[in-house]
């Protein structure tokens, strides 16, 4: 009797142990060693960061109810940080440096402790300078539990791939960003898609150069950066082998590229999509897409055919190169790579948006939710040899779907299986923002203002916030709100899809909202890596939130986040020729610039002579720059008189030290006008123009002012750092030779 009534406790106890222990909260917990290393994908050794000694980082795999606890060991001669892209935290686990934690410091470890309250794809990065795109970034799959009321059978219960998308850049990502900012068109040359005039005359598109550079505007540029290879999980091209025909898949994509768009295609026909950054919505069914910088999206593919292995192929928006992941068991069948753009038409299309005043002109057309891409007019295999059947349609000559049989998603398609209305007695706080920037001096704000130049944006707990965002540059933003989920207004009422990035192209309008319910400070920021270290984004903090207790000194935690939009960029070149020396020296950053120039005669008759311009850039498209100025110059006089400038002034130009003040300024065809006037009341006006696109690799310059000086030159461009050139000065006469540049 006693052994039956201890067998009986025994196995009580036993069951009420596994049913607490069922119930519990279940940690689960990873170490992340973030070390230097050294990769090779392109033929040269390169400097990365590996995690648990990979690229890409582990993919950290939850179930909803966890708690995550994330050690993340910082082996680096430099701080670092991690974000948990799209999920839904307390805010000092967000892993945004001086916004909400400190860095972790070189040598020490820092703990992440979250609770994992919803599902999906995701993926985490690093949230420290340009740590991104050299190798901290990885997924983040946070299943359901097989009990969810949510849970899709069909769908939910497929097989699943984790797939990661990314680039790599032999260039340093800090020289990329500094040479983004200084307007290099050495990726253009790499890319072919310069647009110069001999390029332009021979595609029949003189006249649509011409009018580009009347308007004030660079080349069309499709994606900022030129990337070496493109990788799916780390690799250029792998292979799902153990997928028979007739058998789905699904795949988690995450789109971990610093600043490349890709499209996605699939060999085996069209594939479904079921959900969108990590949350689910209704299956669309479709024969491409285009994944914007940092979202997420899964889809459903199936093996068509016995013995086949069919290419998921993601090619880089600019169609420089793909990356191929084939799937099923049999032989590799080929897929043809997406036709090249046609630039001049974009550029075409992108005279008739842009007025002369830098604003864009969207002829009312109302655009939103990507269902009218300008590039389409680019895309061959939806215009064919010319566009002019797409003409005729008027504003449908921007609507692939409507041009063609190939069903491009866009946002109007996506719809949640589940009511995301926000609680309708809640207050509403609406908030309208225009996306601005230009590619001639590389900066990117809201509302003209960069992240240091805005105040933080108070809201309220309980509040819906309604966000209305128009985007008034020429580029597309993919902006994404930390902390929420955000419902994207796009004519599906209560079944709005719930989204946490808003990929918005030139042009549109588009309304997101969200309740304001979990407090603290959270980004809101442009997700193209070089876009948002530029300055693009807010701080959205709520109002009488209790104190982060990872930041201990706010105010210099602030200094350190401003500090990233207000760097200096460095910029250099010399021309060692037979004449002289003749260099430049600059140091800009958003709104200030301060540079120096510099001519060295070999001889007396051609002296020196040296100009120094500290300004500040005014205006949307800064254009406009007041500066304050000093020059210093000798040259041995002709006949002992130095002349009268054009204004009939005593010329001063052979011997001058001289304090100015002036102002340039930005004319049709990118001439720059300079107006100077020096302490003793002379007068000098200049015009000049530098990298005029002659060729692919030739540039031609010229300058002329009041002063009867007058330079032409050109220069062959064998790197980004070296060329030939060749040039004639007035003082310094004839010379040719080699030049650097940095």
């Amino acid at each position: 009797m006693t052994l039956k009534i201890f067998r009986s406790f025994f196995y009580t106890t036993i069951t009420l142990l596994l049913s607490v222990e069922s119930t519990a909260q279940k940690v689960v917990r990873y170490d992340l060693y973030v070390k230097d290393t050294i990769v090779n994908f392109t033929g040269k050794s390169k400097r990365a960061i590996s995690v648990n000694g990979q690229i890409p980082m582990p993919t950290l795999t939850f179930t909803q109810g966890d708690t995550a606890e994330i050690h993340v060991h910082n082996e680096l001669k430099e701080s670092t940080s991690l974000h948990w892209h799209g999920l839904i935290l307390p805010n000092k686990e967000d892993g945004v440096p001086y916004l909400t934690q400190m860095p972790i410091e070189p040598g020490t470890t820092h703990i992440y402790r979250f609770p994992i309250v919803q599902n999906g794809t995701h993926w985490y990065h690093s949230h420290s300078g340009l740590q991104e795109q050299i190798g901290m970034y990885g997924s983040m799959i946070l299943n359901k539990k097989q009990d969810d009321s949510t849970f899709r059978k069909g769908i939910d219960d497929l097989p699943t791939v984790p797939v990661i998308i990314s680039e790599w850049t032999d260039y340093n990502p800090n020289n990329v960003h500094r040479m983004l900012h200084n307007a290099t068109d050495w990726f253009a040359i790499r890319k072919g898609t310069t647009q110069s005039y001999a390029e332009a005359i021979r595609e029949g598109h003189l006249n649509t150069k011409v009018k580009n550079e009347f308007k004030r505007m660079l080349a069309m540029d499709v994606s900022d950066v030129y990337y070496d290879k493109f990788m799916l999980n780390g690799n250029v091209e792998s292979q799902l082998s153990q997928f028979k025909a007739g058998e789905k898949v699904r795949l988690k994509i995450s789109n971990g590229g610093a600043s490349t768009y890709f499209w996605l295609n699939y060999g085996g026909g069209k594939f479904q999509v079921v959900a969108n950054d990590g949350n689910d919505v209704e299956p669309v069914e479709v024969d491409r897409l285009i994944i914007a910088v940092s979202e997420t999206y899964d889809i459903v593919v199936t093996v068509p055919e016995k013995n086949k292995s069919f290419a998921f192929q993601a090619t880089s928006e600019d169609r420089i190169n793909h990356t191929l992941l084939y799937i099923g068991e049999g032989e590799k069948q080929a897929m043809a790579p997406l036709p090249r753009l046609k630039y001049f038409e974009g550029m075409k299309m992108m005279n008739s948006m842009m007025k002369m005043n830098g604003d864009l002109d969207d002829m009312g057309m109302n655009m939103s939710l990507n269902q009218m891409d300008m590039n389409v007019v680019m895309y061959p295999e939806i215009t064919g040899p010319s566009n002019a059947q797409a003409k005729e349609n008027g504003a449908n000559q921007y609507n692939s779907n409507a041009l063609s049989d190939i069903v491009t998603l866009n946002y109007a398609m996506l719809k949640s299986p589940h009511n995301t209305s926000l609680p309708k007695d809640a207050p509403v706080k609406e908030l309208k923002f225009e996306l601005t920037g230009n590619m001639n001096r590389y900066v990117w704000s809201m509302d003209n203002k960069v992240v240091s130049e805005a105040d933080k944006i108070l809201i309220k707990k309980g509040e819906n916030v309604r966000m209305i965002i128009y985007n008034g540059s020429m580029m597309r933003h993919p902006m994404h709100l930390h902390g929420h989920d955000f419902r994207v207004l796009n004519g599906q009422g209560e079944n709005a899809p719930l989204k946490n990035i808003i990929d918005i192209m030139p042009m549109e309008t588009d309304t997101l909202e969200f309740n304001a319910n979990m407090e603290g400070d959270w980004f809101f920021h442009c997700h193209i890596l070089y876009h948002m270290m530029s300055g693009m984004g807010r701080v959205f903090t709520y109002q009488n939130q209790s104190p982060n207790p990872l930041i201990p000194n706010p105010k210099l935690a602030q200094r350190k986040l401003f500090g990233e939009d207000r760097k200096l960029h460095s910029m250099a070149e010399n021309d060692f020729a037979i004449n002289g020396n003749d260099g430049m020296f600059m140091l800009q950053n958003t709104r200030w610039s301060i540079g120096s120039e510099w001519r060295l005669g070999y001889n007396n008759m051609h002296g020196y002579e040296s100009e120094t311009h500290i300004g500040r850039y005014i205006g949307k498209m800064q254009w406009l720059m007041p500066f304050i100025g000093f020059d210093w110059r000798y040259r041995k006089l002709h006949n002992g008189e130095s002349g009268k400038n054009l204004f009939g002034q005593v010329n001063t130009k052979d011997e001058r030290r001289q304090l100015s003040i002036g102002v340039a300024y930005v004319l049709p065809m990118l001439v720059t006008l300079q107006t100077e006037f020096y302490q003793d009341g002379n007068l000098r006006l200049q015009l000049m123009r530098e990298g005029i696109p002659v060729s692919k690799r030739i540039r031609a310059d010229f300058m002329v002012n009041t002063d009867k000086e007058f330079m032409v030159g050109a220069r062959y461009i064998f790197n980004k750092n070296m060329g030939l050139r060749s040039h004639y000065d007035s003082d310094m006469g004839f010379g040719v030779g080699f030049y650097l540049n940095y």
